[in-house]
């Protein structure tokens, strides 16, 4: 039997997150895990590269993804990322345990270099503008910015690092950040300076929801604002944001999967929300909502005005 094309490649390592709720001490995290099961729990052919350490191969969760269609290819490193990450009042505390290793460009199936859309999902820096040259020209291009603004050093906490140039956010169609890694006060412009014009950059605020930045020849031209989409319970925050661009990324590529009548192929906010909202009720992976789940959410705020326009110019830690 002939299998569909691949529609999306993820690329990213995985992280160990030490939890005590777990009998292995940790649960499998990382950008690149939620987004991987997010597209293919939406119905879209997923494939990813995947970093992981010794420790971690033999995970669990990597049957998640290949029960729900995940093509995977495991890039054995001497250490990925382990992290501690400790909710307070006052938000996320996140400690660096190991920092990982690079993650090299392997040889990669034709099918999946022709891939629709490339999603570069780093979690400590470790997809460098090697793989930028990797990427065809005609793919559109998904990336979490977050996982690039962080300064690690094993047994410290985990600060921000201010953006830089790179060439992956040059090529980049669709970039995720949370405005917890940007430094207070960081104009939406400066932002979008990194950013190609056409490029969409996404802000997530958390429970405020966040911003959706269209990018024109002298910076920001568009701003929107999505309201956040009620949970039922909030177990675990992980990963939440990167469920969201997934699906943000998965509505681009096949409009479809939103309602019937769609045909646009733009970045559908209502339905990101709605998968954002989902993944945080339940523990890791297992809060990754399938496609009936996030229609059966959006249906339920369609009552809310989900989407305004917006005069937001700064980002940051604080109000704006």
């Amino acid at each position: 039997m002939i299998r569909p094309s691949i529609e999306v490649l993820h690329v990213g390592s995985a992280s160990r997150d030490l939890t005590s709720d777990d009998p292995r001490g940790w649960r499998l995290g990382g950008g690149v895990t939620y987004a991987a099961l997010t597209t293919a729990r939406l119905g879209l052919r997923t494939a990813a590269v995947i970093g992981i350490d010794d420790a971690g191969a033999d995970a669990a969760e990597f049957d998640l993804l290949r029960a729900a269609g995940v093509d995977l290819m495991l890039a054995r490193l001497v250490e990925s990322p382990v992290f501690d990450n400790q909710e307070t009042a006052t938000g996320r505390v996140q400690i660096c345990h190991a920092v990982g290793r690079p993650l090299d460009v392997p040889a990669l199936p034709a099918s999946w270099v022709a891939a629709s859309a490339w999603s570069l999902v780093p979690v400590a820096g470790e997809v460098d503008d090697r793989w930028a040259s990797a990427i065809p020209p005609a793919a559109y291009v998904a990336v979490g910015w977050q996982g690039l603004l962080r300064d690690l050093a094993p047994g410290r906490h985990v600060a921000r690092r201010a953006p830089r140039r790179s060439r992956l956010l040059q090529r980049a169609d669709l970039v995720g950040v949370s405005h917890h890694d940007v430094p207070t006060g960081t104009s939406l412009a400066v932002l979008a300076g990194f950013l190609h014009t056409g490029a969409h950059l996404v802000v997530t605020e958390g429970d405020r929801g966040g911003l959706l930045i269209h990018v024109g020849d002298d910076g920001p031209y568009e701003t929107l604002q999505y309201l956040p989409t009620a949970t039922d319970r909030a177990s675990d925050p992980t990963g939440a944001g990167d469920t969201f661009l997934a699906a943000l990324l998965a509505t681009v590529l096949r409009p479809a999967i939103v309602g019937r009548s769609r045909s646009r192929r733009s970045p559908d906010l209502r339905f990101a929300a709605a998968a954002g909202s989902l993944a945080v009720e339940g523990p890791g992976l297992a809060g990754v909502p399938d496609r009936t789940a996030v229609l059966v959410r959006r249906a339920r705020e369609r009552i809310r005005r989900a989407v305004v326009p917006s005069e937001a110019s700064q980002v940051g830690v604080t109000d704006r």
